[in-house]
């Protein structure tokens, strides 16, 4: 912010403790007593002879923003083309639109970058400092906010804001745009109408969450959705739909919640369907025993094609400790799990289905058989 902005943000910050306005549930008020402000400040610069606001409207964005928002970063998280924001520290600021990377000519100092972090985390429940040097935490628009503090960080703090567009959250939009066949959208509709489970795949930021969240959408009005995510990201709606969300541990260790917990949990809620927002560790052991109880599910897991996730899959629930192999996993997913979804990110930074398989049921071994489905630029 120039420095008339924060004179004017500061008076600004004064009238509304002085008043009891709260800018977020008080907007019209707040944006009265700013534009008071910044006319005044051009009042006193016109008696003195100093160089006057030309844009008044924008400095009055600004100071709501400063006030109310999350300062010099609200204008990137208002902008519907911006996928994701992240500071490498407090000058090195970069957004990313359709899937490119771009370095902003905006300069921040610590003491802002860690106020606004304070801002972000305050109506979450959640914390970050020396004892607990990451965070994960849903703003309240449904973006997901990740913060690495130092001294895990060499310098200064790492933050990134995921955001979820609305354009990119229906099944329509995403074959309008591309990313998935109408065909095979159509297919993947039908199976979680009829009950079946589906696993979306892909690399970091390749549009699994995207993707799934727009699936679970076009069934939302006929099924009840339990939901379980470490950080709410899927922002499904619907008559029927339950988000439930982990917690961390308490400053003296207690009170932790995991996705282990969420799941058995989910399971005593009457669900249609149960959902893993990502599946990544034990929590996989009680999906499987899940899908084996006859609950369909769904859920999005890291890997780089899609026989890469029904590996991985199979694998993770051996975290769990418990005294299980393979000889039991593998036959419980091949004959729950009805399509695996690869997604990838092209080089223009376009998401895609990549493959669709299908188990058949059969396990060769501790290998999961599969079938072809679609591949993308080419037959099944």
């Amino acid at each position: 912010m120039s420095q008339p902005s924060l004179v004017v943000a500061e008076r600004v910050r004064r009238r509304l403790r002085l008043e009891h306005t709260d800018p977020a549930s008080h907007p019209e008020q707040a944006r009265h007593i700013a534009q008071t402000e910044v006319r005044r400040h051009n009042d006193l610069a016109l008696q003195r002879g100093e160089a006057m606001i030309d844009d008044e409207a924008a400095l009055i964005r600004d100071v709501l923003a400063s006030v109310s928002g999350f300062g010099a970063l609200q204008p990137y998280l208002d902008d519907p083309q911006i996928e994701e924001i992240w500071l490498n520290g407090p000058d090195r600021i970069f957004v990313a639109r359709g899937g490119t990377t771009q370095r902003l000519d905006l300069r921040l100092t610590d003491a802002v970058v860690r106020d606004l972090v304070e801002r972000m985390l305050q109506s979450t429940g959640r914390r970050v400092d020396v004892s607990q040097p990451f965070v994960d935490a849903s703003l309240p628009d449904g973006s997901r906010l990740h913060v690495a503090i130092a001294d895990v960080v060499r310098g200064s703090w790492a933050v990134n804001i995921r955001k979820f567009l609305p354009q990119h959250r229906t099944l329509p939009s995403l074959v309008a745009q591309g990313s998935v066949p109408a065909h095979v959208a159509d297919l993947l509709h039908r199976a979680l109408l009829e009950g079946r489970s589906i696993i979306v795949s892909g690399a970091t930021h390749a549009g699994k969450t995207t993707l799934l969240g727009a699936l679970l959408a076009s069934v939302a009005e006929w099924q009840r959705i339990i939901t379980v995510e470490e950080t709410f990201e899927l922002a499904v709606e619907g008559p029927d739909v339950v988000a439930l969300q982990g917690r961390q541990a308490s400053l003296e260790g207690t009170g932790e919640i995991t996705l282990r917990r969420l799941v058995k949990e989910a399971l005593r809620m009457r669900p249609d369907r149960i959902v893993v927002g990502e599946v990544r560790d034990a929590e996989a052991l009680d999906l499987v025993l899940a899908l084996n109880t006859g609950v369909p599910a769904a859920g999005t897991i890291h890997a780089n094609s899609a026989g890469e996730a029904l590996e991985k899959l199979a694998l993770l629930p051996l975290l769990a400790d418990r005294n299980i192999d393979r000889a039991f996993i593998a036959p419980a997913i091949a004959t729950s799990i009805a399509y695996v979804v690869h997604c990838r990110r092209d080089a223009d930074g376009s998401r895609r289905v990549a493959e669709v398989i299908a188990p058949t049921g059969e396990v060769d071994g501790v290998l999961i058989r599969t079938t072809p489905v679609y591949r993308a630029g080419g037959a099944a």
